[in-house]
């Protein structure tokens, strides 16, 4: 896999957990940039550790090889930080984030694979 596409999948997947802290927070009426970095931080390293344990660097697009077990790593590493650092995580926080974050970090994993099958159909 070239690092193109190697350091365009981890910034894909570093906006998106952004975003999603982002958008949780303003949901909230909190100020979104004031505290985004202690709302992204333990989801970030999460991702952090998923992108290393699943050798993300090897298959950064595979849907299933790559985006499970990076969205398991964020969310259950996330959490876990959370829950360290004093944050909260509510049952309902814990399934909002789960299922976004599965959302995204597979999603476009998902959609990218589709996209690259069906330019290789022939017509």
């Amino acid at each position: 896999m070239s690092a193109g596409v190697v350091l365009g999948a981890l910034a894909a997947d570093i906006v998106l957990v952004a975003a999603f802290a982002a958008i949780g927070r303003a949901s909230h009426d909190s100020d979104v940039w004031f505290g985004l970095w202690q709302t992204a931080w333990p989801f970030l390293a999460g991702l952090g550790v998923g992108w290393l344990a699943t050798l993300a660097w090897r298959a950064p697009l595979a849907p299933v090889r790559t985006g499970l077990g990076v969205w398991i790593a964020t969310v259950a590493g996330g959490m876990l930080l959370r829950a360290a650092s004093g944050q909260g995580t509510a049952l309902p926080f814990v399934v909002v984030a789960s299922v976004t974050l599965l959302v995204a970090l597979v999603g476009w994993r998902l959609i990218v694979t589709l996209i690259r099958r069906a330019r290789r159909r022939p017509v």
